[in-house]
């Protein structure tokens, strides 16, 4: 691989112009940059040949995936088959299924309160209730607000960036936020006494508390996928839509017969990011609710952290047992609408 470099014309000697000084600056560095990797690149090719290249570019990736992503789920499996409190593998000892079987200990598995982890239990159902109604909700606003801002309305640049904003903050910053809000002595308390209301204890309230948590995840997180969905809106060709006024279809035939079944490959690919993202919710609901009230927002990540790290005894065997089945699930629920989208695709 060689790379030929462009010889820049000499700079005139006299009054040269800020902007040209640093042209100029910036091409040097540039060029010494290409050559550094010139150097080292042409005899690795003529090493590996040009063929193998791409998995040299590739090495690096590997290496982060392997030591951050690969090593840690592999130490998590073999976690799960230990016991102890210990915290270094060599020091604990191999339990097999206990960890599982201590968590599947049921009489029925539909009272959480029979379970000896009766905690997972509920985490589970919450998790459940959270991912129907957070994923449901924010699809369904996602696709209505990706509709409405892909036709030409006056600001529409501007709205797409106020959607957007939310997703470049922190969940733990969008947490504090929405706590300022609506603590008792919060911003939306005073707005309720001005107009004459009580206040509203949200935090204490179950109901209050989990639909304040669903409806901040779908506030914070719909920007990111109706950008997506906007995406495949804009790659559906324009014609479609105007042959199907000239046969004087509405506007529901036109999104039903044209929107959806074009979109549906996109809506799959947000149906699945949003349910992997639902599942693993925490971060966020930790700052706000901490769980609470009771057990009401208690979900399976907070579950499988208490375990292993907040409680006074730290089970790391059981909180991995844990983990790994919430990684089965996950497995076991993409699996299932990539399969649903391929029978669509068929269909």
């Amino acid at each position: 691989m060689t790379i030929k470099l462009r010889q820049t014309p000499a700079l005139p000697p006299e009054r040269v112009s800020l902007g040209a000084r640093l042209g100029h600056f910036f091409y040097m560095m540039y060029a010494g940059l290409m050559s550094v990797i010139g150097w080292v690149a042409e005899p690795l090719q003529r090493w590996v040949s040009m063929k193998n290249m791409a998995y040299f570019f590739v090495l690096p990736n590997l290496i982060i995936f392997g030591v951050f992503v690969l090593f840690p789920m592999l130490l998590n499996i073999y976690y799960a088959f230990t016991g102890g409190t210990a915290l270094f593998p060599q020091d604990r000892p191999f339990v097999g299924g206990q960890n599982f079987q201590q968590i599947f200990t049921c009489t029925n598995f539909l009272d959480p309160n029979s379970c000896r982890e009766d905690r997972f239990w509920r985490g589970l159902y919450n998790t459940v209730f959270y991912v129907i109604f957070q994923v449901g909700g924010m699809v369904a606003l996602s696709m209505l607000t990706a509709v409405v801002l892909n036709r030409s309305i006056r600001g529409r640049g501007f709205f797409r960036s106020v959607f957007f904003y939310p997703v470049l903050l922190s969940p733990v910053v969008i947490a504090l936020i929405w706590k300022w809000i609506l603590q008792r002595d919060g911003l939306l308390n005073a707005l309720l006494v001005t107009l004459g209301m009580e206040r509203v204890v949200f935090f204490l309230n179950a109901n209050w508390a989990v639909f304040w948590v669903i409806f901040i995840s779908i506030w914070a997180q719909m920007g990111f996928y109706t950008l997506i969905l906007l995406a495949g809106l804009q790659s559906i060709p324009h014609d479609m839509y105007e042959a199907a006024d000239m046969d004087g279809a509405s506007r529901v035939q036109s999104f039903r017969g044209i929107t959806l079944p074009l979109l549906m490959p996109t809506l799959l690919v947000v149906l699945v990011l949003s349910v992997i993202r639902a599942v693993q919710v925490f971060d966020q609901v930790w700052v706000l609710t901490g769980g609470g009230p009771g057990t009401a927002t208690v979900y399976v990540v907070q579950y499988i952290y208490e375990t292993a790290f907040a409680n006074q005894i730290q089970q790391f065997g059981l909180a991995s047992a844990a983990s790994v089945i919430l990684g089965l699930i996950l497995l076991v629920l993409t699996i299932f609408q990539l399969r649903l989208g391929r029978q669509s695709d068929i269909a």
